[in-house]
Protein backbone atom coordinates (compact mmCIF):
# COMPACT_ATOMS: atom_id res chain seq x y z
CA UNK A 1 0.00 0.00 0.00
CA UNK A 2 2.83 2.42 0.85
CA UNK A 3 4.42 1.69 -2.52
CA UNK A 4 1.15 2.42 -4.36
CA UNK A 5 0.71 5.67 -2.44
CA UNK A 6 4.27 6.67 -3.27
CA UNK A 7 3.77 5.91 -6.97
CA UNK A 8 0.53 7.90 -7.06
CA UNK A 9 2.32 10.83 -5.44
CA UNK A 10 5.05 10.64 -8.05
CA UNK A 11 2.45 10.53 -10.80
CA UNK A 12 0.72 13.61 -9.37
CA UNK A 13 4.02 15.49 -9.21
CA UNK A 14 4.88 14.45 -12.76
CA UNK A 15 1.48 15.49 -14.11
CA UNK A 16 1.67 18.85 -12.34
CA UNK A 17 5.15 19.50 -13.65
CA UNK A 18 4.37 18.48 -17.22
CA UNK A 19 1.02 20.29 -17.55
CA UNK A 20 0.96 23.64 -19.33
CA UNK A 21 -1.53 26.36 -18.59
CA UNK A 22 -4.39 26.80 -21.04
CA UNK A 23 -6.45 29.99 -20.83
CA UNK A 24 -10.22 30.08 -21.40
CA UNK A 25 -12.30 33.16 -22.06
CA UNK A 26 -14.35 33.88 -18.91
CA UNK A 27 -17.27 34.73 -21.20
CA UNK A 28 -17.83 30.95 -21.37
CA UNK A 29 -18.96 30.95 -17.73
CA UNK A 30 -21.84 32.54 -15.77
CA UNK A 31 -21.39 36.12 -14.57
CA UNK A 32 -23.14 37.03 -11.32
CA UNK A 33 -24.02 40.46 -9.94
CA UNK A 34 -25.53 42.27 -12.95
CA UNK A 35 -28.86 44.06 -12.85
CA UNK A 36 -29.15 43.71 -16.63
CA UNK A 37 -27.32 42.04 -19.49
CA UNK A 38 -28.10 44.96 -21.81
CA UNK A 39 -24.71 46.60 -21.23
CA UNK A 40 -22.12 47.97 -23.66
CA UNK A 41 -19.59 45.35 -22.61
CA UNK A 42 -19.92 42.25 -20.47
CA UNK A 43 -18.14 43.46 -17.35
CA UNK A 44 -20.07 46.62 -16.52
CA UNK A 45 -23.17 47.33 -14.47
CA UNK A 46 -25.48 49.84 -16.17
CA UNK A 47 -27.69 49.32 -19.22
CA UNK A 48 -26.42 50.89 -22.42
CA UNK A 49 -29.71 52.81 -22.65
CA UNK A 50 -28.48 55.11 -19.88
CA UNK A 51 -25.36 56.30 -21.72
CA UNK A 52 -26.98 59.55 -22.86
CA UNK A 53 -29.30 59.85 -19.86
CA UNK A 54 -27.48 59.41 -16.57
CA UNK A 55 -24.85 61.79 -15.24
CA UNK A 56 -21.36 61.20 -16.67
CA UNK A 57 -19.75 60.26 -13.31
CA UNK A 58 -22.45 57.65 -12.70
CA UNK A 59 -22.03 56.27 -16.22
CA UNK A 60 -18.26 55.96 -15.82
CA UNK A 61 -18.55 54.37 -12.37
CA UNK A 62 -21.01 51.90 -13.86
CA UNK A 63 -18.07 50.55 -15.86
CA UNK A 64 -16.42 49.45 -12.61
CA UNK A 65 -17.06 45.76 -12.00
CA UNK A 66 -17.93 45.99 -8.29
CA UNK A 67 -19.93 42.98 -7.16
CA UNK A 68 -19.49 41.01 -10.37
CA UNK A 69 -18.22 37.44 -10.11
CA UNK A 70 -17.48 34.50 -12.41
CA UNK A 71 -18.65 30.98 -11.52
CA UNK A 72 -16.90 27.89 -12.87
CA UNK A 73 -15.85 24.32 -12.04
CA UNK A 74 -12.46 22.71 -12.53
CA UNK A 75 -10.19 19.88 -11.39
CA UNK A 76 -7.04 21.82 -12.20
CA UNK A 77 -4.07 21.79 -9.83
CA UNK A 78 -3.45 25.43 -10.78
CA UNK A 79 -5.82 28.35 -11.26
CA UNK A 80 -4.46 31.41 -13.04
CA UNK A 81 -5.96 34.49 -14.66
CA UNK A 82 -5.10 36.91 -17.40
CA UNK A 83 -6.99 40.18 -17.46
CA UNK A 84 -6.88 43.73 -18.75
CA UNK A 85 -8.06 46.57 -16.53
CA UNK A 86 -10.09 49.34 -18.09
CA UNK A 87 -8.32 52.30 -16.49
CA UNK A 88 -5.39 50.86 -14.51
CA UNK A 89 -6.75 53.06 -11.71
CA UNK A 90 -4.89 53.77 -8.46
CA UNK A 91 -5.72 55.49 -5.18
CA UNK A 92 -3.60 56.40 -2.18
CA UNK A 93 -5.89 54.80 0.41
CA UNK A 94 -6.92 51.50 -1.23
CA UNK A 95 -4.84 48.52 -2.30
CA UNK A 96 -4.34 47.70 -5.96
CA UNK A 97 -5.73 44.23 -5.20
CA UNK A 98 -9.00 45.77 -4.07
CA UNK A 99 -9.16 48.30 -6.88
CA UNK A 100 -8.28 46.10 -9.86
CA UNK A 101 -7.45 42.63 -8.56
CA UNK A 102 -9.33 39.34 -8.47
CA UNK A 103 -10.42 37.18 -5.54
CA UNK A 104 -10.92 33.40 -5.73
CA UNK A 105 -13.14 31.27 -3.47
CA UNK A 106 -14.08 27.59 -3.56
CA UNK A 107 -17.11 25.78 -2.20
CA UNK A 108 -16.43 23.37 0.68
CA UNK A 109 -19.41 21.69 2.36
CA UNK A 110 -21.74 24.46 1.21
CA UNK A 111 -19.47 27.27 2.45
CA UNK A 112 -17.30 29.53 0.31
CA UNK A 113 -13.67 29.42 1.45
CA UNK A 114 -11.02 31.92 0.38
CA UNK A 115 -8.34 30.44 -1.89
CA UNK A 116 -6.16 33.39 -2.87
CA UNK A 117 -6.22 36.71 -4.68
CA UNK A 118 -5.00 37.68 -8.12
CA UNK A 119 -2.70 40.65 -7.64
CA UNK A 120 -2.56 43.11 -10.53
CA UNK A 121 0.79 44.16 -12.00
CA UNK A 122 -0.41 46.83 -14.41
CA UNK A 123 -3.05 47.41 -17.04
CA UNK A 124 -2.56 43.85 -18.29
CA UNK A 125 -1.85 41.11 -15.76
CA UNK A 126 -1.11 37.42 -15.89
CA UNK A 127 -1.13 35.94 -12.40
CA UNK A 128 -1.12 32.48 -10.89
CA UNK A 129 -3.71 32.59 -8.12
CA UNK A 130 -3.09 29.11 -6.67
CA UNK A 131 -0.88 26.15 -7.58
CA UNK A 132 0.09 22.70 -6.26
CA UNK A 133 -3.45 21.58 -5.49
CA UNK A 134 -4.70 18.03 -5.70
CA UNK A 135 -6.58 17.45 -8.99
CA UNK A 136 -9.98 17.38 -7.30
CA UNK A 137 -13.21 18.73 -8.76
CA UNK A 138 -14.06 22.07 -7.19
CA UNK A 139 -16.66 24.80 -7.62
CA UNK A 140 -15.11 28.28 -7.87
CA UNK A 141 -16.28 31.86 -7.41
CA UNK A 142 -14.03 34.59 -8.81
CA UNK A 143 -14.80 38.15 -7.70
CA UNK A 144 -13.89 40.96 -10.10
CA UNK A 145 -12.32 44.36 -9.33
CA UNK A 146 -14.15 46.89 -7.17
CA UNK A 147 -12.85 50.23 -8.46
CA UNK A 148 -11.80 49.53 -12.03
CA UNK A 149 -13.34 47.89 -15.04
CA UNK A 150 -12.42 44.72 -16.90
CA UNK A 151 -11.76 44.83 -20.64
CA UNK A 152 -11.05 41.12 -20.96
CA UNK A 153 -10.65 38.15 -18.63
CA UNK A 154 -9.32 34.64 -19.12
CA UNK A 155 -9.02 31.81 -16.61
CA UNK A 156 -6.00 29.54 -16.81
CA UNK A 157 -6.01 25.84 -15.90
CA UNK A 158 -3.70 22.88 -16.46
CA UNK A 159 -3.75 21.44 -19.96
CA UNK A 160 -4.43 18.04 -18.41
CA UNK A 161 -7.53 19.28 -16.59
CA UNK A 162 -10.97 20.57 -17.52
CA UNK A 163 -12.91 23.73 -16.78
CA UNK A 164 -16.70 23.90 -17.17
CA UNK A 165 -19.68 25.98 -16.08
CA UNK A 166 -20.72 25.23 -12.47
CA UNK A 167 -22.80 22.22 -11.57
CA UNK A 168 -23.99 23.75 -8.30
CA UNK A 169 -26.42 26.69 -8.36
CA UNK A 170 -24.77 28.67 -5.58
CA UNK A 171 -24.92 31.51 -4.81
CA UNK A 172 -28.60 31.22 -5.66
CA UNK A 173 -29.42 33.53 -8.55
CA UNK A 174 -33.19 33.61 -8.30
CA UNK A 175 -34.39 36.69 -6.37
CA UNK A 176 -31.09 38.55 -5.81
CA UNK A 177 -30.55 41.28 -3.21
CA UNK A 178 -30.17 44.68 -4.92
CA UNK A 179 -28.06 47.32 -3.16
CA UNK A 180 -27.76 51.03 -3.93
CA UNK A 181 -25.19 53.29 -2.33
CA UNK A 182 -21.94 55.16 -2.18
CA UNK A 183 -18.19 54.49 -2.31
CA UNK A 184 -18.62 52.25 0.72
CA UNK A 185 -21.27 50.24 -1.09
CA UNK A 186 -18.95 50.01 -4.08
CA UNK A 187 -16.27 48.51 -1.82
CA UNK A 188 -14.01 51.37 -0.73
CA UNK A 189 -11.59 50.52 0.73
CA UNK A 190 -11.55 46.71 0.96
CA UNK A 191 -8.10 45.19 0.48
CA UNK A 192 -9.48 42.63 -1.98
CA UNK A 193 -12.81 42.26 -3.79
CA UNK A 194 -14.18 39.45 -1.63
CA UNK A 195 -14.09 41.67 1.45
CA UNK A 196 -16.68 44.20 0.26
CA UNK A 197 -19.70 43.68 2.50
CA UNK A 198 -22.05 42.78 -0.36
CA UNK A 199 -19.64 40.03 -1.43
CA UNK A 200 -19.28 38.82 2.16
CA UNK A 201 -23.06 38.60 2.49
CA UNK A 202 -23.43 36.92 -0.90
CA UNK A 203 -21.12 34.13 0.24
CA UNK A 204 -22.62 33.75 3.69
CA UNK A 205 -26.22 33.77 2.50
CA UNK A 206 -25.43 31.94 -0.75
CA UNK A 207 -27.55 34.49 -2.60
CA UNK A 208 -26.63 36.69 -5.54
CA UNK A 209 -26.13 40.36 -4.64
CA UNK A 210 -26.26 43.19 -7.16
CA UNK A 211 -23.97 46.07 -6.21
CA UNK A 212 -25.11 49.48 -7.49
CA UNK A 213 -22.59 51.49 -5.49
CA UNK A 214 -21.34 54.66 -7.17
CA UNK A 215 -18.46 56.36 -5.40
CA UNK A 216 -19.44 59.90 -4.37
CA UNK A 217 -22.52 59.73 -6.59
CA UNK A 218 -25.37 58.07 -4.72
CA UNK A 219 -27.43 61.21 -5.30
CA UNK A 220 -30.79 59.52 -5.85
CA UNK A 221 -30.76 59.58 -9.64
CA UNK A 222 -34.19 58.34 -10.65
CA UNK A 223 -32.93 56.29 -13.58
CA UNK A 224 -30.97 54.13 -11.14
CA UNK A 225 -34.19 53.44 -9.26
CA UNK A 226 -35.64 52.29 -12.59
CA UNK A 227 -32.72 49.89 -13.06
CA UNK A 228 -33.31 48.50 -9.57
CA UNK A 229 -37.04 48.15 -10.09
CA UNK A 230 -36.46 46.10 -13.22
CA UNK A 231 -34.81 43.38 -11.12
CA UNK A 232 -37.07 40.70 -9.64
CA UNK A 233 -35.38 41.08 -6.27
CA UNK A 234 -35.74 39.44 -2.88
CA UNK A 235 -34.88 42.73 -1.18
CA UNK A 236 -33.64 46.26 -1.83
CA UNK A 237 -31.04 47.96 0.37
CA UNK A 238 -30.90 51.77 0.10
CA UNK A 239 -27.64 53.09 1.59
CA UNK A 240 -27.31 56.50 -0.09
CA UNK A 241 -27.22 58.80 2.95
CA UNK A 242 -23.40 59.30 3.10
CA UNK A 243 -23.52 61.02 -0.32
CA UNK A 244 -26.91 62.71 -0.36
CA UNK A 245 -27.47 66.08 1.28
CA UNK A 246 -30.39 66.80 3.58
CA UNK A 247 -32.01 68.72 0.73
CA UNK A 248 -31.60 65.79 -1.68
CA UNK A 249 -33.03 63.37 0.86
CA UNK A 250 -36.02 65.63 1.44
CA UNK A 251 -36.58 66.38 -2.25
CA UNK A 252 -35.70 63.11 -4.01
CA UNK A 253 -35.70 60.09 -1.68
CA UNK A 254 -39.49 59.63 -1.56
CA UNK A 255 -39.81 59.60 -5.35
CA UNK A 256 -36.77 57.31 -5.69
CA UNK A 257 -38.46 54.89 -3.28
CA UNK A 258 -41.80 55.22 -5.08
CA UNK A 259 -40.23 54.18 -8.40
CA UNK A 260 -39.05 50.93 -6.85
CA UNK A 261 -42.18 50.36 -4.79
CA UNK A 262 -44.59 50.93 -7.68
CA UNK A 263 -42.91 48.17 -9.69
CA UNK A 264 -42.24 45.87 -6.71
CA UNK A 265 -45.07 46.45 -4.22
CA UNK A 266 -44.28 43.52 -1.91
CA UNK A 267 -40.48 43.41 -1.85
CA UNK A 268 -38.77 44.45 1.42
CA UNK A 269 -36.93 47.79 1.30
CA UNK A 270 -34.27 48.63 3.88
CA UNK A 271 -33.15 52.20 4.58
CA UNK A 272 -29.69 52.54 6.15
CA UNK A 273 -28.46 55.46 8.24
CA UNK A 274 -25.25 57.41 7.65
CA UNK A 275 -22.41 55.68 9.52
CA UNK A 276 -21.04 57.26 12.67
CA UNK A 277 -17.66 57.91 11.09
CA UNK A 278 -14.71 57.90 13.53
CA UNK A 279 -13.41 61.30 12.49
CA UNK A 280 -16.79 62.83 13.36
CA UNK A 281 -15.79 62.33 17.00
CA UNK A 282 -13.46 65.32 16.48
CA UNK A 283 -14.84 67.04 13.34
CA UNK A 284 -17.90 68.85 14.69
CA UNK A 285 -19.12 70.00 11.29
CA UNK A 286 -19.12 66.42 10.03
CA UNK A 287 -20.84 65.27 13.21
CA UNK A 288 -23.63 67.79 12.62
CA UNK A 289 -24.01 66.73 8.98
CA UNK A 290 -24.38 63.10 10.05
CA UNK A 291 -26.99 63.99 12.67
CA UNK A 292 -28.96 66.15 10.24
CA UNK A 293 -28.92 63.55 7.46
CA UNK A 294 -29.89 60.74 9.81
CA UNK A 295 -32.76 62.83 11.11
CA UNK A 296 -33.88 63.40 7.50
CA UNK A 297 -33.82 59.70 6.56
CA UNK A 298 -35.54 58.76 9.83
CA UNK A 299 -38.24 61.34 9.11
CA UNK A 300 -38.77 59.88 5.63
CA UNK A 301 -39.09 56.40 7.10
CA UNK A 302 -41.62 57.51 9.71
CA UNK A 303 -43.60 59.39 7.07
CA UNK A 304 -43.77 56.29 4.90
CA UNK A 305 -45.03 54.25 7.84
CA UNK A 306 -47.67 56.87 8.63
CA UNK A 307 -48.76 56.80 5.00
CA UNK A 308 -49.39 53.08 5.27
CA UNK A 309 -46.32 51.74 3.49
CA UNK A 310 -45.61 48.10 4.31
CA UNK A 311 -42.53 45.92 4.29
CA UNK A 312 -40.08 48.77 4.89
CA UNK A 313 -37.27 48.62 7.41
CA UNK A 314 -34.74 50.95 9.00
CA UNK A 315 -31.19 50.11 10.09
CA UNK A 316 -29.45 52.23 12.70
CA UNK A 317 -25.74 52.68 12.07
CA UNK A 318 -24.92 53.02 15.77
CA UNK A 319 -23.21 49.62 15.95
CA UNK A 320 -22.08 49.43 12.33
CA UNK A 321 -18.37 50.07 12.94
CA UNK A 322 -18.03 48.99 16.56
CA UNK A 323 -16.90 51.31 19.32
CA UNK A 324 -13.10 51.15 19.00
CA UNK A 325 -12.73 53.60 16.05
CA UNK A 326 -10.46 51.09 14.27
CA UNK A 327 -12.58 50.09 11.27
CA UNK A 328 -11.73 52.70 8.62
CA UNK A 329 -8.70 53.56 6.52
CA UNK A 330 -9.19 57.34 6.57
CA UNK A 331 -11.92 58.02 9.14
CA UNK A 332 -14.58 57.42 6.45
CA UNK A 333 -13.97 54.45 4.15
CA UNK A 334 -14.10 50.98 5.61
CA UNK A 335 -11.22 48.58 6.04
CA UNK A 336 -11.84 44.83 5.84
CA UNK A 337 -12.67 45.00 9.56
CA UNK A 338 -15.27 47.68 8.88
CA UNK A 339 -16.84 45.70 6.06
CA UNK A 340 -16.92 42.56 8.18
CA UNK A 341 -18.67 44.43 10.99
CA UNK A 342 -21.16 45.97 8.59
CA UNK A 343 -21.89 42.59 7.03
CA UNK A 344 -22.44 41.06 10.47
CA UNK A 345 -24.86 43.87 11.34
CA UNK A 346 -26.83 43.33 8.14
CA UNK A 347 -26.74 39.54 8.12
CA UNK A 348 -29.55 38.64 10.56
CA UNK A 349 -31.99 41.17 9.09
CA UNK A 350 -31.26 40.27 5.47
CA UNK A 351 -31.43 36.55 6.25
CA UNK A 352 -34.80 37.03 7.92
CA UNK A 353 -36.24 39.00 5.02
CA UNK A 354 -35.06 36.94 2.04
CA UNK A 355 -35.75 33.40 3.29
Amino acid sequence: MKQITFLLSLLFVFMSASAQLVFHDAAEFPLLGKATNQTETRYERLPDSLKQITREPVWQLGKNSAGLAIRFRSNSTTIAARWESLNNFRMNHMTDTGIKGLDLYTLIDGTWQFVNSGRPSGKVTRATIIRNMEPAEREYLLFLPLYDGVVSLEIGVDSLSYITPPLVDLPQREKPVVCYGTSIMQGGCATRPGMAHTNILSRRLNREFINLGFSGNALLDYEIAEVMANVDAAMYILDFVPNATVEQINERARHFYNIVRTRRPDVPVLFVEDPRFPNAFFDQQLAKEIRDKNEAIAHLYQTLLQDGEKNIYFLSSEKMLGDDYEATVDGIHFTDLGFLRYAELLYPLVAKLIF
